[in-house]
């Protein structure tokens, strides 16, 4: 449609470019997974809003259907999964630190709530009986819940439901080669990292400098 005189539609279109120099957290709601986080300097698809929204969710969407099989060899997909998400900027570390920690905290009210829930519900309560219980009820009140009536010492839950999976590139030296001598060559490589930790408090961020340099 290049220089023709139906080109001017092309100007109907909504600028939506990000704001520069800021962190992009994409943010895909399912159940129980969230948030991916660009860089500040990131250009990926010109900081277009609607071009990273629309392509990471179809792209997420299509692999967790290619994906299934792996992890649930038994079991069929009954309906087709679809994903909805949001694309929000956050200024600085501060800000994104203290989003990462919202996302963990919300992790383990709900897996807390959940574990008191079903627990209740093997023993015999109904759902209703159950969410009554547990109603206007605390953390402690919780945690004393599952070790009195139930033997669960709730942190000793694996803490990939306590505090959710975090995805991140480390920076580590890697052989690269040897030379005549034999002797390893190493080169700053960065590797992905699966794991299970505690991402609210500053060990993790003083232990891993380089996630949050921009480069």
């Amino acid at each position: 449609m290049a220089n023709s005189r139906y080109e001017y539609v092309k100007s109907f279109e909504a600028h939506d470019a990000l704001l520069p120099s800021t962190w992009i957290v994409i943010r895909i709601d399912g159940c129980h997974f969230h948030s991916f986080v660009l860089k500040k300097s990131s250009k990926f698809y010109e900081r277009r809003s609607s071009k990273i929204l629309s392509l990471s969710v179809s792209f997420f969407s299509s692999t967790y259907v290619m994906k299934w099989k792996d992890y649930f060899p038994e079991k069929s997909l009954q309906c087709t999964p679809y994903f909805d998400g949001r694309v929000i900027c956050y200024p600085s570390q501060e800000i994104l630190r203290d989003y990462l920690s919202w996302r963990q905290v919300d992790c383990h009210i709900n897996n807390q709530y959940n574990t008191c829930f079903w627990m209740l519900v093997d023993s015999g309560k109904s759902k209703r009986e159950a969410q009554d219980i547990l109603k206007g009820t605390q953390t402690s009140e919780k945690n004393e819940l599952l070790y009195e009536k139930f033997g669960i010492n709730y942190n000793m839950i694996p803490a990939i439901f306590r505090k959710g999976s975090c995805i991140y590139r480390e920076m580590v030296d890697e052989i690269v080669k040897y030379n005549e001598a034999g002797t390893p060559i190493r080169r700053p490589r960065k590797k992905v990292v699966l794991d299970h930790c505690d991402i609210i408090g500053p060990e993790f961020w003083n232990e891993h400098p380089t996630i949050l340099l921009d480069k």
